[in-house]
């Protein structure tokens, strides 16, 4: 995991970016919007780098409603598709701490949410803002199409 956002992200193709209420219903649409984004870049909804984005969004804005929500306030969706065919993540919410707990126990009955966000993305990590954090993940997706 980094530590920070990197500093060095490519001018993007494309780019999404949407506040969504801090509840389930708001992290679920997260998911839906992000396949919709993805497949007007090229990347149909039943594909695999679709349905691997859609995961990862799923986690992280899962995440950002359950352990960031802060009351009145949104959580942000920002998705870039960068030229060399990866697509950036970000899932910010306004709760400043910045401890992740990843957990790996078996019995657990949950928090391994970032195990698999850490096995489907290239990297990830997460960074300090004005009001709260932003965890973010790097996935490839292939070849970038021409975005529509």
């Amino acid at each position: 995991m980094n530590s920070e956002i990197s500093p060095q992200i490519s001018t993007p193709l494309g780019e999404l970016t949407l506040r969504l209420s801090s509840t389930p219903r708001g992290a679920r649409l997260a998911r839906r919007l992000a396949a919709q984004q993805l497949d007007a870049w090229g990347y149909p909804h039943d594909s695999e780098a679709s349905d691997t984005a859609q995961h990862v969004v799923a986690e992280l804005a899962a995440n950002a409603v359950t352990h960031g929500r802060v009351p009145g306030r949104d959580f942000e969706l920002r998705l870039l598709l960068l030229p060399e065919g990866t697509l950036r993540i970000e899932v910010s919410d306004a709760r400043g701490d910045r401890r992740l707990r990843i957990v790996t126990d078996a019995d657990a009955e949950g928090g391994r949410g970032l195990v698999l966000v850490a096995v489907l993305s290239r990297t990830w990590g997460v960074a300090g803002r004005d009001v709260g954090k932003t965890v973010w993940a790097e996935l490839p997706l292939g070849r970038a199409p021409l975005v529509r």
